[in-house]
């Protein structure tokens, strides 16, 4: 076997083929690749999330992902090691087993937004301003939607409570 996992008996004899014969054979193989029964029967164990095993066409290695997206005919694969997106036909995907299918992972539930009842009048927080520079004041009047926050240099801002985080002094 040579590094790309082919045998050495196999590219002496396509290396002693005609260009002609060549063709003849890529024509073929193509035809069975794209074979419906060949794409099913490495699509009806694939779902999303599950980490696979595919072939880099342009080395011959194999590399491994997570199926991001399952078209008619191609597979988009993000590489684990580079997190790059690979958009490859099935036959390009190592069969997973049939009983080997992993579960997809629990997505995590986003994050609880701060309301009004988080909040207190007298309280210090913080916010990031539109240029992402931290604004550190307290809290002088609660509106419905908004606090009114004076941080102490003259001026005043009004800031939702979902863009609002205590301060703890240590």
């Amino acid at each position: 076997m040579n590094p790309q996992g082919i045998d050495s008996r196999l590219l002496e004899l396509l290396g002693r083929a005609s260009s002609l014969e060549l063709f003849q054979l890529n024509a073929v193989i193509e035809r069975m690749l794209a074979d419906p029964k060949r794409i099913v029967q490495v699509r009806k164990n694939l779902h999303l999330g599950q980490t696979v095993r595919f072939m880099d066409w342009r080395d011959g290695r194999m590399r491994t992902g997570k199926v991001v997206a399952m078209k008619d005919t191609q597979v988009t694969i993000q590489e684990d090691s580079t997190r790059s997106s690979w958009a490859v036909p099935y036959t390009a995907v190592e069969p997973p087993t049939a009983g080997a299918t992993q579960p997809i992972e629990p997505e995590q539930p986003p994050p609880v937004l701060a309301t009004r009842n988080d909040f207190r009048c007298g309280e210090k927080v913080n916010f990031e301003d539109k240029h992402f520079n931290t604004v550190v004041g307290t809290i002088v009047r609660i509106n419905q939607r908004t606090a009114t926050i004076d941080p102490g240099d003259g001026t005043s801002w009004r800031v939702g409570f979902a863009l609002l985080r205590h301060v703890i002094d240590i």
